[in-house]
């Protein structure tokens, strides 16, 4: 891999999930192209290639609702596992149904899932 190729993903890798949406949003814009397309172009080719029934090995993590008397252990759940600021984190919480974390390990995922709980969040799970 290239220096300049390890330094942007390693630039990528230190960005939240908000600024992560408003890079795509800004490629889509600038390319004049659809993300979720392009994901489908690469997908596909990487799918066929799997095994059929294999596991899945990456989990997107989705907060799915959060009672009223549990939002503020939640938002500070949430602040920990993506780094966002108080009121982005108040502001993913307040408009949830939200995917938390994109892509994540299962042994992440699961830990993940098991700390959002905890403090009173329902949360899914989806196989990537």
């Amino acid at each position: 891999m290239s220096n300049k190729t390890e330094e942007l993903v390693k630039a990528l890798s230190e960005l939240s999930v908000l600024e992560m949406s408003e890079l795509k949003t800004a490629l889509e814009e600038k390319w004049g192209v659809k993300a979720a397309a392009a994901a489908v172009a690469v997908a596909a080719p990487a799918a066929a290639a799997a095994a059929p029934e294999a596991e899945a090995t990456d989990f997107q993590i989705t907060l799915d609702s959060v009672p009223q008397d549990k939002k503020i252990g939640v938002i500070k759940v949430v602040r920990e596992i993506t780094g966002l600021g108080l009121k982005e984190a108040k502001d993913l919480v307040d408009g949830a149904p939200k995917v938390l974390k994109d892509s994540s390990p299962k042994d992440e995922a699961n830990s993940i899932k098991k700390k959002v709980e905890e403090a009173g969040a329902k949360v899914t799970l989806k196989g990537l």
